[in-house]
C-alpha cells in the first residue's frame, strides 16, 4: 500500500489534560521529579517518560515531533525554533574538524552561507555540485565525506533530486543522506526513498500562516536521542529550542496541511501552464518541459500535486522589481521572502534569499537577475488571479505582442 503521509497524521489522536481535543500546552521550562535518582537517570538518558528542561524537550514539542515523524515516515523527530536551528546542529552532529560534505549547489541561501562561510571555521569543507548529475555527485565524495546534503526540490531553481539514486550512492560510501523537504511536504516523502534524515523549516508550508518560526529533524530514535544528549548532543548544547506555545500552534495548523498543499499545487500548476503559454520562461516540476518532470512524477504522492513553488524569468532585475511592485499594488500577493502563506509571495532570489551566493556562482548555476520566485497562494478564483497578473505583465511590456490583450475594465 502506498505511503500516505496525511493519513499517518490523521491517525494520531491526542487528549488534553482535561479531556480536550487539543493536547494541553506545557507552559513550563522545568519539570519536577519524584526522586533524586529519577533526575540522575534522566540526565544519563534513561529517564523514560520524564521531562528534564524545555531546552531538552517538552510535552508540547513531543506532540508536534510525533506528528511530523508520522508525516515523514520516520521513527521520531526533534523540533527546533527555526529551520536553520534544525539544519546547523544536524550538520555539526555528523561532522567534526577535518570532515567533508558534498552538497547540492542550489540550496537555501542561509544553508549555503553556513556551509561555505561558517563551517570552515571548524575545518569542515564542502564541495558544491549539480545534484542532478549523479556522476558528479559520486566523484565529489572523498574518504573524509560524512554527509550528502540536498533539497528534494531546490531553492530557488526548483531542481529535483533523485533521492533513491542519491541514497544508493550514500549507502555505497557509508555516508548520510540529509534532505531538506521544505518545498515539498506531503508531495515527496524522502525517508521512503532512502533518506537518512529529513529536515523542514516549519515556518513555511507546514505552519502555513507566516506567524511562527520552527524547524524539525526527522530520523531514527537513535539519531534524535543523540541530538538531545545532555553531554554532547548538538540540539541540546546549541540551544535551538522551540517554545511550547509555538509548537502547539504549529500542530494545530498541521491538521489542514493536506488540504492546503492540494490547493497550493492546483493553483501553481494552473499558473505555470498559463505563464508558459504566454511565452514566459517558466520552471515548475508539474510542467512536461521541466527536465525532471518524469522523475518528480515517479517519486511523488500524487494526490498532493507538484507543490506550490514556481519561477519565471522576465529578463532583468529592473523588470522583475517593477512587476513584483505592481502585483503587490494590485493585491495579488506580497513582495516578501518565505513561502507557504495563504497569499502569494514573490521575490527576486538573486538579491534576497540567495544573495549569500556570489554573483559569479549564481550565473554558473543559472540564477539570473530576472528570475522571480513565486510561492503560490490559496486563491479560490485562480483564473481571476491569472487575468490580473497578465494585465500587470502587459503594462510593463514583458509579453510578446501576440500575447498582449486588452485592459480589463
Amino acid at each position: 500500500m502506498k505511503f500516505k503521509p496525511a493519513n499517518k497524521i490523521q491517525d494520531l489522536q491526542y487528549f488534553g489534560e482535561f479531556g480536550g481535543v487539543n493536547p494541553s500546552i506545557s507552559d513550563s521550562t522545568t519539570y519536577t521529579f519524584l526522586s533524586a535518582k529519577t533526575m540522575f537517570d534522566t540526565f544519563e538518558g534513561h529517564g523514560e517518560g520524564c521531562y528534564l528542561y524545555s531546552r531538552h524537550t517538552s510535552p508540547s514539542n513531543l506532540y508536534l515531533g510525533e506528528a511530523l515523524a508520522a508525516m515523514e515516515g520516520t521513527e521520531t523527530a526533534n523540533v527546533s525554533a527555526t529551520g536553520m536551528g534544525a539544519i546547523t546542529p544536524t550538520i555539526l552532529h555528523f561532522c567534526g574538524a577535518g570532515d567533508h560534505i558534498v552538497s547540492s549547489r542550489t540550496i537555501y541561501g542561509g544553508t549555503y552561507a553556513f556551509l561555505k562561510n561558517f563551517a570552515p571555521r571548524f575545518n569542515v569543507e564542502t564541495s558544491f555540485v549539480d545534484i542532478t548529475k549523479l556522476d558528479a555527485v559520486e566523484k565529489a565524495i572523498t574518504p573524509k565525506t560524512k554527509i550528502l546534503y540536498c533539497e528534494s526540490v531546490s531553492n530557488p531553481l526548483l531542481e529535483v533530486a533523485d533521492l533513491a539514486e542519491l541514497s544508493k550512492i550514500a549507502k555505497k560510501h557509508d555516508i548520510k543522506l540529509i534532505v531538506d523537504n521544505t518545498f515539498s511536504p506531503l508531495s515527496i516523502s524522502p525517508a521512503e526513498l532512502g533518506a537518512d534524515v529529513v529536515i523542514h523549516s516549519l515556518t513555511k508550508f507546514v505552519n502555513g500562516s507566516s506567524d511562527t518560526m520552527g524547524g524539525v529533524v526527522c530520523g531514527t530514535q537513535e539519531l534524535i536521542d543523540s541530538l538531545r544528549d545532555v553531554n554532547d548532543g548538538a540540539a541540546m548544547l546549541l540551544g535551538p529550542a522551540l517554545d511550547s506555545l509555538r509548537a502547539a500552534s504549529i500542530l494545530k495548523n498541521m491538521r489542514t496541511l493536506h488540504i492546503r498543499m492540494k490547493q497550493h499545487s492546483k493553483n501553481a500548476l494552473y499558473l505555470a501552464q498559463k505563464f508558459e503559454e504566454l511565452g514566459l520562461k517558466t520552471v515548475y516540476p508539474g510542467l512536461p518541459s521541466h527536465p525532471s518532470h518524469d522523475l518528480f512524477k515517479s517519486m511523488m504522492n500524487k494526490e498532493y500535486g507538484f507543490g506550490g513553488m514556481l519561477t519565471i524569468d522576465v529578463g532583468s532585475l529592473e523588470k522583475a522589481n517593477e512587476l513584483m511592485e505592481m502585483m503587490q499594488h494590485e493585491n495579488l500577493g506580497y513582495l516578501a521572502v518565505s513561502l507557504g502563506f495563504y497569499k502569494t509571495l514573490f521575490s527576486a532570489p538573486g538579491t534576497s534569499t540567495s544573495s549569500e551566493i556570489p554573483e559569479e556562482e549564481q550565473k554558473e548555476m543559472g540564477l539570473s537577475d530576472g528570475l522571480i520566485r513565486f510561492s503560490i497562494g490559496l486563491d479560490n478564483d485562480i483564473e481571476r488571479t491569472f487575468r490580473l497578473m497578465r494585465r500587470c505583465m502587459n503594462r510593463i511590456d514583458i509579453l510578446n505582442k501576440e500575447n498582449k490583450y486588452q485592459e480589463l475594465v
